[in-house]
């Protein structure tokens, strides 16, 4: 008993090395967008990092700073509302993103990684994509920057709106505030610009490895086909029956469910085995149960 209490052990502290990790590479990558791309062009993005780059353009407060104390306080505020889980990987992710911008923000003053002005456009692209990337490998190991997710998190246990729609109504509340700054409408399309980015990038990052599909294959050689694939690939196959209306015969189908890295293995072991099969191919919004995602 203690021997298996002991590898279980492991296997989690593995686990939890593992996420910090990735999750210090993720906020890595962003305070480097944040910092490099995002700060020296005087774009405002949404989030507390928007709010804290308002105030360094505004009053150049340290933007490092500001990110730890603005986070700091909506935890406070919100400290009854939230899980102490959510609560203390919030604190962790916080307190890096803080260092990190503020060690690469004077570093890339110095040593500057674009021209200002010389092509706003692609460096909005750029940095968007970095910070999307960034907050989608934190988000896939179980980590946080805080922001906008203290909000979400504290407005939706109390109200019935989406936390997309939460999210969203915040981020352009605080784009749409550099205007009193700015008197721009262009860096408020700016803004939303790099939201949109950002947000692809991450949905692509956090989901790109967890996509599923689905295979209905039709063929006389099924029994191969579903073996293939059972032992190859090692995924289950379900062989529903049914019956051709047209012919009238009784046909055999293979229902495969597997990640859509694993889609071209699928059909490269049915086009060697029958190249005539007919096979559907459908993306599934989510599976659960043993081999993909756990129900949570």
């Amino acid at each position: 008993m203690h021997r298996i209490l002991s590898i279980v052990n492991k296997r989690m502290f593995s686990t939890y090395l593992k996420d910090y990790f990735f999750i210090f590479v993720g906020i890595s990558l962003y305070a480097i967008g944040y910092s490099g791309f995002i700060i020296p062009e005087t774009i405002v993005m949404g989030g507390v990092t928007g709010i804290a780059s308002l105030l360094y353009y505004a009053f150049s407060w340290n933007p490092a700073i500001m990110i730890w104390v603005l986070n700091g306080a909506l935890l406070l505020i919100s400290y009854k509302t939230l899980s102490r889980q959510f609560f203390i990987r919030t604190i962790i992710g916080v307190s890096i993103l803080s260092a990190l911008v503020g060690f690469c923000q004077p570093l890339f003053e110095s040593f500057p990684l674009i021209t200002p002005g010389n092509d706003r456009f692609m460096h909005l692209i750029i940095g968007a994509m970095l910070c999307g990337a960034g907050v989608g490998i934190v988000f896939a190991h179980n980590g946080s920057t805080g922001g906008t997710d203290i909000i979400v998190a504290m407005v939706n246990k109390y109200s019935r709106l989406s936390m997309g729609r939460i999210m969203q109504f915040v981020d352009i509340t605080i784009i749409c505030s550099s205007y009193f700054l700015f008197h721009s409408a262009e860096l408020i399309v700016y803004g939303v610009v790099f939201t949109v980015v950002a947000s692809v990038m991450l949905d692509y990052v956090f989901n790109g490895n967890r996509q599923t599909v689905q295979f209905m294959i039709i063929s006389k050689r099924y029994q191969t086909i579903a073996d293939a694939i059972n032992t190859q690939m090692e995924r289950g196959v379900t062989v529903l029956h049914g019956e051709g209306w047209y012919s009238k015969k009784d046909v055999e189908m293979v229902m495969v469910l597997c990640r859509k890295y694993e889609s071209q293995y699928v059909f490269n072991l049915i086009k060697q085995i029958d190249p005539n099969a007919m096979v559907s191919q459908t993306f599934c919004h989510g599976v659960f149960g043993e081999g993909f995602d756990k129900i949570k």
